[in-house]
């Protein structure tokens, strides 16, 4: 791994939180993620599934973390198991965990080997009443693929039918929304890897370069700074763009006079930041540009205060698009009779603001978290207004990545990423 070793009590609490909501006489059962083929011998690159790295922090394929907190053996109140590794997979394919590794990264004393994983299983299943099995609930998920855990739970539904079965998923729902210390400092220093690629590319934009260029600057500072990449695939969008909320192609030529939309992130240890910027090709924004792009900073100052402790998510979302007709109207891009008439299902500010402006972040970048219960201290929020203007040739969308405290305004993490627009061309020009 690139990153540094992450302290193992932050794993141990984490399964100690995890057990705790636990039904009596219950083992559960999270596994990596496979190894997915592309073609031929080509593999993509292996990204660990969340939760057993939330939980152990192991990440590497093929393992399997058991929490039986009842067990009538402590040994196995706590278990992984593993791929057996020896010299030959050492000199193909690089060192794997062993078990004194395992305990190091994870606090887990007991670590089978997979090979055992039928023979341990039985006599733990036997002392077991209900099994929980994880499930993927996230409410973006659209998921094609079978995975490891998919394929797991079916094995072990079919081996163990007389088993009552419960959900994983809105125990880690509840528990990876609220971060450790330690979860915030990782993703700290993923905002600061962001800080470093966004400060190069403002030295290096000048009209003529293409889009896959400034992706490339940025992706060189991240490799350099302990990271394996984006968070997410990166959206680098000049010109109309913008206007693609999903644009990735990032293949376009930047040309004077044009913005820039970017929205990019590092990874850092399995953690996500999520940054948008919008910056000129020239290095300075027409009056226009400048406008609309105050209005968008605005809406986030002013989004970002309501992120308190309490808030309900739908009431958020209403007091932001209350917040952004208020520029719309300022900037007449609407009227008060487009307001007066708007549908109260897509508010007439959606023609220019069409997205939400928060989400949940840490190990996923849309990350887990129940949008019907109150904020609470401690979970991380994006801020990320817009406005896009088709008409105009432009779009611009604004984004810093916060964390609610118990009292008073978010801390927020991109605080050193510059974002006034005066700053921005001071430095583009310097």
């Amino acid at each position: 791994m690139k990153y540094h070793k992450i302290d193992p009590k932050l794993f141990i609490k984490n399964r100690k939180n995890f057990a705790a909501q636990m039904q009596p006489k219950s083992i559960a059962f999270f596994n990596s993620n496979d190894i997915y083929p592309i073609s031929a011998d080509s593999t993509m690159p292996f990204e660990q599934h969340r939760d057993i790295f939330y939980l152990s922090g192991v990440d590497q394929e093929e393992s399997i973390l058991v929490l039986f907190p009842d067990c009538p053996n402590p040994k196995n109140r706590e278990v992984l198991f593993l791929k057996e590794t020896n010299e030959h997979i050492a000199v193909w394919e690089g060192e794997k965990l062993t078990k004194d590794a395992a305990f190091e990264t994870s606090g887990i004393k007991t670590v089978y080997w997979l090979k055992d994983l039928d023979k341990v299983l039985f006599e733990m299943m036997t002392q077991a009443e209900t099994v929980y099995i994880n499930t993927n609930e996230h409410y973006r998920a659209n998921v094609e693929t079978e995975t490891r855990e998919d394929r797991f739970t079916k094995w072990l539904k079919d081996k163990y039918p007389a088993h009552r079965v419960a959900k994983s998923n809105p125990i880690l729902q509840r528990l990876r929304s609220v971060k450790d210390p330690i979860e915030i400092d990782l993703i700290q220093q993923a905002c600061d890897i962001t800080e470093k690629g966004f400060r190069r590319i403002l030295d290096f934009v000048k009209p003529g370069i293409w889009e896959y260029n400034i992706e490339a600057e940025f992706m060189h500072e991240f490799l350099n700074n302990r990271s394996k990449g984006f968070a997410y695939t990166p959206i680098v969008a000049s010109g109309n763009n913008a206007n693609v909320l999903h644009y990735i192609e990032n293949n376009q030529q930047c040309q004077a006079g044009d913005l820039i939309l970017l929205d990019v992130g590092a990874e850092y240890a399995n953690y996500s930041s999520d940054m948008s910027r919008t910056i000129p090709v020239s290095g300075t924004f027409t009056k226009r540009q400048k406008e609309v792009y105050n209005a968008v900073n605005r809406v986030k100052n002013e989004a970002t205060k309501l992120l308190v402790p309490g808030t309900l998510w739908k009431e958020y979302h209403e007091e932001v698009g209350k917040i952004m007709t208020k520029e719309l109207i300022d900037l007449k891009l609407l009227d008060k009779a487009d307001v007066k008439n708007e549908n109260p299902d897509w508010p007439a500010y959606k023609k220019y603001f069409m997205h939400g402006t928060s989400h949940h972040m840490g190990l996923d970048t849309h990350d887990y978290g129940i949008l019907t219960e109150p904020m609470q201290a401690n979970m991380v929020f994006t801020v990320e207004p817009g406005i896009y203007i088709p008409d105009e040739g432009f779009g611009i969308r604004l984004e810093d990545d916060v964390v609610i405290q118990e009292k008073g305004d978010p801390f927020n993490l991109m605080r050193n990423i510059p974002i006034e627009a005066d700053e921005i061309e001071e430095i583009m020009n310097s």
